[in-house]
C-alpha cells in the first residue's frame, strides 16, 4: 500500500497527543496554549481548551471530561461540560520534569509520564516515573526508571505500553485491578541502552526514539521516531514492518477517521522550544493505512 501524505493543517507551533474522538481528531498546541479539535480532513477547526501553561496529553474520562496535562506547572486539567478548566490532580511534588503525556483507562485512571529533567536545557537524562491519577484526582507513583516515558497506549486485554523515547525500546506492564503495574518487561527493543546520559551524546546512540504512539486492531503499534523523520509500524519483539517517511520531524501520530485507518501524524521541522515558540512551522498531517485503530486511546 502507498502512503501519501497530505497537509491537512498547518501554521501551528508544535502538535502533540492527537486523539479520535466524537468524530473529531484533537490535539495540543504547545505554544499558542491551545487545544484543538477538527474534522477528519483538517476543517472546521476550533479551540477547545486554553491553557496557559501549555498543553499536552489529552484524554477523557468515562463520563466524557477532558483531562488536559498542563505542563509548566505540573497539573491534570479537567474540563467540566460547560467548559471551565478545574485542576483535577497536582503533579508537581512527584515530577523532576515536564509531564507530558497521558493514557486513560475504562475506569478513569490516567497514567501520565514526566520528561524527568530539563530537555530544553540540554542537561543530561535523569530517569523519570510513571504516574497514576485515579478519578478521585490521588496520585500514585507506579514506575520509575523510564528513560523519558513518552506516548502509552493500553491494549485491550489491559496491557500498558509505554515508549521509552531515550532508551531504545518500549515498555509493557499488566495493569492489575487496583491499578498499579506489574509483569515489567521490555515489549520493542531498537538497540542497545545507550552508555552516556550527556544529552548529545546519549543522542546518537539512539536507534528510534519512540515518542507518541497508536495500537492498531492487530496489535502493532505505529511509533513516530522523533530523531528519524519516520513512522514505524512496530509489533512485538520489535520487528518493524512499515516505515513512513516524513520532511522533517514528526512526534506524535493517532488513528482515527470514520473507518479508523487515517493515520494522523504531528510534524514539526524539530522540537526545540525557541524555534517552535518563533515560527509557525507545525503541521498535522494524513495518510491512509490498512489495519484500523485498536485500544485505548
Amino acid at each position: 500500500m502507498s502512503h501519501d501524505v497530505r497537509t491537512a493543517i498547518d501554521g501551528m507551533s508544535y502538535l502533540e497527543g492527537p486523539r479520535w474522538h466524537e468524530q473529531r481528531i484533537w490535539f495540543a498546541d504547545f505554544y499558542t496554549h491551545r487545544v484543538y479539535s477538527a474534522a477528519e480532513d483538517g476543517g472546521e477547526l476550533r479551540v477547545e481548551a486554553e491553557v496557559a501553561a501549555q498543553p499536552s496529553g489529552l484524554g477523557w474520562l468515562p463520563d466524557n471530561r477532558l483531562l488536559i496535562v498542563s505542563m509548566r506547572d505540573a497539573r491534570l486539567l479537567r474540563r467540566e461540560p460547560d467548559g471551565s478548566l478545574h485542576t483535577h490532580a497536582d503533579l508537581s511534588t512527584y515530577v523532576n520534569g515536564h509531564p507530558n503525556d497521558l493514557v486513560v483507562d475504562a475506569q478513569g485512571r490516567a497514567f501520565v509520564g514526566e520528561f524527568g529533567f530539563d530537555l530544553m536545557a540540554g542537561q543530561p537524562l535523569q530517569t523519570a516515573a510513571l504516574l497514576r491519577v485515579d478519578p478521585d484526582g490521588t496520585v500514585t507513583t507506579v514506575a520509575d526508571d523510564l528513560w523519558f516515558p513518552n506516548g502509552s497506549v493500553i491494549t485491550d486485554d489491559g496491557v500498558l505500553l509505554v515508549c521509552e523515547t531515550f532508551a531504545n525500546r518500549v515498555t509493557a506492564f499488566d495493569i492489575a485491578g487496583d491499578g498499579s503495574l506489574v509483569n515489567r518487561r521490555v515489549w520493542a527493543k531498537f538497540g542497545e541502552l545507550p552508555t552516556n546520559k550527556d544529552f548529545e551524546q546519549l543522542l546518537g546512540q539512539v536507534v528510534v526514539a519512540a515518542d507518541g504512539c497508536c495500537l492498531d486492531a492487530e496489535g502493532a503499534l505505529w511509533i513516530a521516531d522523533a530523531v528519524g523523520g519516520r513512522v514505524l509500524r512496530v509489533h512485538e519483539g520489535g520487528q518493524i514492518s512499515t516505515e513512513i517517511p516524513v520532511d522533517g520531524g514528526v512526534f506524535a501520530c493517532m488513528l482515527g477517521g470514520s473507518d479508523g485507518r487515517t493515520l494522523f501524524l504531528c510534524a514539526a521541522p524539530d522540537f526545540h522550544e525557541q524555534a517552535r515558540k518563533n515560527a509557525r512551522e507545525g503541521k498535522l498531517l494524513t495518510t491512509r493505512v490498512e489495519v484500523p485503530h485498536g485500544g485505548r486511546p
